[in-house]
Parts: C-alpha cells; structure tokens; sequence
C-alpha cells in the first residue's frame, strides 16, 4: 500500500500546498481521502481524474470537501462526455451538502457522476480495502479512518481533538497520519484539532509504527509541529509535504 500526500495545508490551502487530499492505492485501485480546497488539481500529478476508483471524506469543512464541486464538473463536462459514476463515501447528508455548494437543486444531476454513500461509524469494503471508521472529537460529524490491506494498514485522524476512540482505532498501525492544527501551550479550544504533542502522545499510546504529521495551517510552523510530535513520540516523525510518498506494510 502506498501513501501519498497531495494536499496538507490545515484549514485553508496555504502558499505552496493544497488543503486536505491523500491517496491511498494498492492493487491497482486508488482511494482518495478528502478532497479539500486547491486540491484537484495538484491531484491530476498523480493520478488520472477518471481513474479515482473512490472518494471518502472525512467531514463536510470545505477544507476537506470543497473541491468535489470541481471534480463535478471535471467529470460531468469531459471531453468523451460525462464518466462513469465514481463513489463518494462521507458523512451523513453528503450529497446534498456537495449540492449546495456546487449551488443547484438538481441533485439527479449529481448524481449521475457520484454515487453517494452515507457512512458512520463502523465497517465497510472500498475496492481492496476494508476501512473501519470511529467518530473523531470535532464539532461536526467526523471519521478517522482505518485503511488495511494484505496485512498493512495506516490511520488518517481527519480533524479530531485528544480522542481514545481514534487511538484504539490506530492501535498497532503501521502508519498513523495526525493532524497537527495547534500550537503547544497555547489557549487552544477542546475537541476541536491536536497539538503535535497531542498527536505525538496519541502515537505512542497506540504503538504504531510511523507518525507523520499533516493539517499545520499556514500560519504555524510545520517544524515545530513536528518537534512537538517527536518530543512526545520518542521517536522520528515525518512532516506531511505535497508530494511526499510513504510505503505502508
């Protein structure tokens, strides 16, 4: 399984890096998680938009969704005319929320180009991966996600404060991807983001094997968010940067 960063400013894309979007492929099929603002079209480096076998996303912030309006009309207007439907997995009321902001009330329109899933907390098989979601501590509803495969498996957090339900979601991954939103020490909202300590901590409760650190907006420091995260982890982190690749398993 390989993962590859495509977008990872937090909250709104920054100067040089798109917000939110991570592919995940194996075995020939490409899952992308989140589908954030400024996203698609860093993602046709690397892959082909009509080669997507699935989009889940995490929760309705346009940080992590905005650009599936953009994917609409990429697949709805291409040239060999409109593409086969392609899923879209994310949390309830999903299809309705890309609706609004793609701003029609022809929902038959939509989804003649994505097939929407409304998924929670639990189970389910996307191509060749079996994913496992847990609710995330974040004020809208927001799923980590558990991506296995052949043995491998890595956890992407979404948005979530300190959370034991995804560290026993991350329990024993061999990559955990952690957002990193907040600054150490500072008067920082709960159940809103992670600090890179929070993450790091995180990490170390749940003994995986790798953390890489994503979500820093553009306004914080990434080396410091990952300085964080060592501090707490003990070990090497890896910042999250456009283009980046991790081999999982």
């Amino acid at each position: 399984m390989r993962l590859t960063v495509v977008g990872c400013s937090g909250s709104f894309p920054g100067p040089y890096a798109a917000a939110s979007c991570y592919l995940v492929e194996a075995d020939g099929f490409t899952l992308v998680l989140d589908l954030g603002s400024g996203s698609i079209g860093p993602l046709q480096r690397y892959v082909e938009l009509d080669a997507v076998g699935a989009v889940l996303v995490s929760h309705l912030h346009a940080d992590h969704c905005a650009d599936l309006s953009s994917y609409y009309v990429a697949r709805r207007y291409h040239p060999r005319g409109p593409l086969p439907p392609v899923d879209v997995y994310g949390p309830a009321g999903v299809g309705d929320h890309v609706a609004r902001a793609y701003g029609t009330v022809d929902r038959a329109a939509l989804d003649r180009v994505f097939t929407f899933h409304d998924i929670g907390v639990g189970q389910l098989t996307v191509g060749p991966f079996l994913l496992t979601l847990a609710r995330t501590a974040h004020p809208v509803e927001c799923h980590a996600t558990r991506v296995e495969v052949g043995g491998a498996s890595l956890v992407y957090t979404g948005d979530t404060g300190p959370s034991d339900a995804v560290v026993a979601l991350a329990a024993g991954t061999d990559l955990l991807l952690a957002e990193a939103s907040f600054v150490d020490g500072a008067a920082n909202p709960a159940n809103l983001h992670l600090t890179g300590r929070d993450a790091g901590e995180m990490a170390l409760a749940a003994g995986v094997g790798r953390l890489v650190v994503t979500h820093v907006p553009p306004w914080h420091d990434p080396a410091a968010a990952v300085a964080e995260a060592e501090a707490a982890f003990g070990r090497e982190c890896a910042l999250a940067v456009p283009g980046s690749r991790f081999e999982v398993g």
